[in-house]
């Protein structure tokens, strides 16, 4: 059987110890990949480009919030109403599909499931009976008395539920953002595309609140002429930020900033730069949050165009929803020149009267009394109390007259959100960077990855297994890490054989220290991408590789 370029990806992965399926011992299962020694290594130094650019260039701060989020949260959030796949079921198979998944490209879902259409990919039969499956895995929290609770299907709520206390820490000012990197967890209908759909999987979220009426961004100007690539559904095109911008293609400044820093962090990771572009969402296939949405799309031989990252404009829906269901104060404060004093009317409630009145429902009857506006009331006032609908006698509440010092205008901040999934873009980047080539009739591999995303980033060998040889090899490995550039050691097999390990796992130089070496003190550095070799004095061997590995 001839192997696709996932096929051999997949084997090297697994070979050079980039992913293992998980639980493989015990049959597997679908969605589930452990990362190996180079793939940890890999998805570090991909995480670490992805924070030097939001935490270092953009100057945000990042948080870490748990990975069980109470089911409250989920269902102000919309996630427990709205976060679901439109499944099949095939009762020969006993296999449930996702309907997108499954249909002919050129349908649509609501065409496929109103015309009946839908057939299981493994045998055939005729599949009925569309239903939406929530994706999320359910817990609860506790003994006894329990919280029901959900695995986070996203990092971004633990972001919107912290709010107030981060927009103080924030000192009140806007804009600004904060960006959390953790696991997310989708229990997918049927993931069948190895890394690219997982049910545990990382994600790095970032939450950048503005004010509604200025979504700029400081460092626009200076980055306005920087192309993007973008494809409208209808056209590709290669446009100018400002360009994009002015002419209504991207909505605003921000969202157009944070396309911008998406892209410079996937090239810069190594994407190829032809199998890349941003697709804007149609309105049919916004997400119940979204205002605007662009996804960072990879192409992949066998997936296709594969959305790794998502900017979306999530508008004040987030914020708007649990200060609706949770009742505290997430507004953010646009200032005044100079405070002012404002008249206006409020609703006192006579808890003398309301409590002999309603007894236990007086406290929250009070409460949903004080949020009311005065200056609409709707007469009579009727209350919803645990689905019961109460009127409120005039006699239970008094409307007065009060003066306060108003500093600013209370608003709820919008956001763009830039989403990545890192396991699709590590997917990629292994996909783009590799090549292969026949050398005396034998296939010989290489990820030609940027050297500063190699897990590994210096090859150090002894020309032959010769005790001298050995010593010099072993004290320039341990002097290559005390500077803090990781290193393989290698002595076992032919030099030749140790380079193609190497070039296996993307590592872009290797040092090798051979007899010459006792006598000149000098060692032989290896190019990856040229396979140029290179005497150098083993005293200005850390300077030398630091110095490539510090170029673009």
């Amino acid at each position: 059987m001839t192997l696709d370029t996932y096929d051999k990806i997949m084997m090297l992965a697994k070979r050079r110890g980039f992913l293992y399926p998980s639980f493989e011992i015990y049959g597997g299962s679908a969605g589930f990949y452990d990362y190996g020694p180079m793939g940890t290594r890999l998805k570090e130094n991909l995480e670490n480009l992805w924070r030097k650019y939001y935490l270092l260039k953009d100057a945000n701060i990042e948080i870490s919030t748990p990975t069980i989020t109470l089911y409250d949260v989920l269902k102000a959030s919309g996630h427990v109403d709205e976060f679901t796949d439109l499944t099949v079921d095939c009762k020969q198979c006993q296999t449930s599909f996702k309907v997108e998944d499954i249909i002919d490209e050129n349908q649509t879902v609501e065409e496929a499931v109103a015309n009946d259409t839908v057939t299981c990919p493994d045998c055939g039969s005729k599949l009925s009976d569309a239903h939406p499956v929530n994706l999320m895995f359910s817990t609860e929290i506790g003994i006894g008395k329990t919280r029901d609770a959900f695995l986070r299907p996203e990092t971004a709520q633990g972001i919107f539920t912290g709010f107030h206390l981060l927009y103080r820490y924030a000192r009140e000012k806007l804009p600004f953002g904060v960006v959390q990197l953790g696991k997310g967890y989708r229990n997918e209908v049927s993931p069948r595309q190895g890394p690219i759909r997982m049910r545990e999987f990382s994600m790095a979220e970032a939450e950048i609140f503005f004010d509604p009426e200025n979504k700029s961004h400081e460092l626009f100007n200076e980055v306005k002429n920087h192309k993007l690539y973008l494809f409208d559904n209808v056209n590709e095109m290669k446009i100018s930020m400002e360009k994009a911008v002015d002419e209504g293609i991207i909505n605003n400044q921000a969202l157009a900033f944070y396309m911008y820093m998406t892209q410079s962090i996937l090239l810069d990771a190594g994407v190829d730069p032809k199998k890349f572009r941003f697709r804007k969402h149609a309105d049919d296939e916004l997400a119940h949050y979204a205002k605007e949405c662009w996804d960072a799309e990879l192409f992949s031989e066998r997936f296709g165009w594969v959305e790794c990252v998502g900017i979306a404009d999530r508008s004040a829906y987030d914020l708007n929803a649990h200060i609706t269901a949770s009742k505290t104060d997430m507004y953010a404060l646009r200032r005044y020149d100079e405070p002012k004093r404002i008249t206006k009317k409020q609703i006192v409630p006579k808890m003398n009267v309301l409590g002999p009145e309603f007894k236990q429902r007086a406290g929250i009857i009070k409460e949903k009394l004080e949020s009311m506006d005065a200056e609409n009331i709707p007469y009579p006032i009727t209350i919803k109390v645990n689905n019961e609908h109460i009127n409120i006698p005039d006699n239970c509440y008094d409307i007065e007259e009060i003066t306060e010092t108003v500093p600013g205008d209370k608003f709820v901040p919008h956001v763009i959100e830039p989403s990545y999934g890192i396991d699709r873009v590590l997917y990629c980047l292994l996909e783009h960077n590799y090549y292969e080539e026949t050398k005396n009739d034998e296939l010989y591999h290489k990820l030609l990855l940027p050297p500063s995303m190699a897990p590994v980033k210096v090859g150090v060998f002894p020309l032959i297994s010769d005790e001298k040889l050995i010593k010099i090899a072993k004290k320039l490995d341990k002097t290559f890490r005390e500077n803090d550039i990781f290193t393989t050691y290698d002595d076992g097999g032919s030099i030749g054989r140790r380079y193609a390990r190497m070039d296996e796992i993307g590592t872009p130089f290797c040092v090798t220290v051979d007899f010459e070496s006792l006598d000149d003190n000098e060692v032989t550095i290896r190019n990856r991408d040229t396979t140029e070799q290179q005497r150098v004095p083993i005293d200005e061997v850390i300077k030398q590789i630091k110095n490539q590995l510090e170029k673009k």
